[in-house]
């Protein structure tokens, strides 16, 4: 496989699990260069909110943990520089690591255009190859048990492995990352990451979700409205493609 510029792995620990009203209290980035060396970036971060008790069940992160650790926007310009140029990866990363780092960016008054590089959800390999958790991965691809589990570093080491060891079994995946992008969501081009648009044939967007999915976006644009103005919260780049849907300017973010 064609590996041409770094892969940033990244795993994050939050206050819960809404990109748009939770924090992150831990983030985990490897680095693979296309040598495969490995560089790493990891931090505790103060989210200046209380931890849900739900969250700490998983990480095991209390609030006393963190109160003397940075901010995110205390550490949102050396997140960015780290990973800029890189394309980027995960486990269930689609789901859940990239829209709340992207959230998180933007609260620091940094707009992420993540689009500019391959997105890589490792977790989406391994459904459509194996079907199983990270633990299972690990043992599946590495021959052995995950240890430390829920623990952001060992957790992001572990699904770089988890890469490595897909790009060895599976010799007939893409051999270009934004091939391999295209195999992680089902052949679709992303519009935004939590995959709620996509293009059809005709190279305009419908929807990839819900009782219009597969439907022409332009078609249905009441049900864009209610996405927009009335229903929960979607992610702010999913917003961004319903707004243009509507032909409504983009909010100015607030001076820093």
């Amino acid at each position: 496989m064609k590996i041409e510029k770094p892969i940033a792995f990244i795993d994050l620990e939050t206050t819960g699990k809404n990109p748009s009203e939770d924090r992150i209290v831990e983030i985990a980035i490897c680095k693979r260069h296309p040598d495969g060396s490995r560089e790493v970036y990891h931090k505790r971060v103060n989210p200046a909110k209380l931890i849900s008790d739900a969250a700490t069940a998983v990480h095991g992160i209390l609030n006393a943990d963190v109160e003397n650790e940075p901010t995110f926007q205390q550490i949102a310009d050396e997140v960015y520089s780290f990973i800029a140029g890189c394309d980027i990866a995960g486990y269930n990363s689609n789901n859940f690591d990239i829209p709340m780092l992207y959230c998180e960016f933007l609260r620091s008054f940094i707009v992420w255009d993540y689009k500019e590089n391959a997105i890589i959800d490792v977790c989406n390999i391994f459904r459509q190859k194996e079907s199983r958790s990270l633990s299972a991965a690990v043992r599946f691809y590495c021959g052995h048990e995950l240890e430390n589990a829920h623990n952001a570093e060992a957790d992001i080491l572990a699904t770089v492995d988890v890469f490595e060891g897909q790009l060895q079994m599976y010799p007939d995946l893409p051999e270009t990352m934004e091939d391999l992008q295209k195999f992680c969501n089902n052949g679709k081009q992303l519009l935004d990451v939590s995959g709620r648009f996509t293009y059809d044939d005709d190279g305009e967007i419908v929807f990839a979700f819900g009782k219009y999915s597969g439907q022409k976006a332009k078609q249905n644009l009441d049900y864009v409205k209610w996405m927009l103005f009335k229903a929960a919260t979607f992610n702010p780049d999913t917003e961004a493609v319903c707004r243009k849907l509507l032909g409504i300017p983009e909010p100015q973010s607030p001076a820093p």
